[in-house]
């Protein structure tokens, strides 16, 4: 019902900066809160930013100071800036949209996952 496109992963230097951008599109009448998350090899999947629709943001602390989430309402997409970026930021980085659309009068949500993208910090 949701597509999740991510783009602008790949490989950095220790201290460089990526931004990642996700692109929702379908059946979306409005969205919820945005997210990034993040999966190390052998770790759990973590929780990186989130911006909910009024603006406000949380943040994991070890990437507070160093990484920015925003939104862009219009397009239904939300974007991550990663400067400072350290060897353990690396990972696969997906994004998590919280949706809604109302159908037969009634709201339904959507809570949808892309499909990752690699970031690897490596000299």
């Amino acid at each position: 019902q949701v597509q999740l496109v991510e783009s602008g992963g790949g490989l950095v230097q220790p201290g460089g900066s990526l931004r990642l951008s996700c692109a929702a599109s379908g059946s979306i009448f409005g969205i919820n809160t945005m997210g990034w998350y993040r999966q190390a090899p052998g770790k759990q999947r973590e929780l990186v930013a989130a911006i909910t629709s009024g603006g406000s943001t949380n943040y994991a602390a070890s990437v507070k100071g160093r990484f920015t989430i925003s939104r862009d309402n219009a397009k239904n997409t939300v974007y991550l800036q990663m400067n400072s970026l350290k060897p353990g930021d690396t990972a696969v980085y997906y994004c998590n949209v919280e949706s809604f659309r109302y159908y037969s009068s009634s709201r339904q949500g959507f809570n949808s996952w892309g499909q990752g993208t690699q970031v690897t910090v490596s000299s």
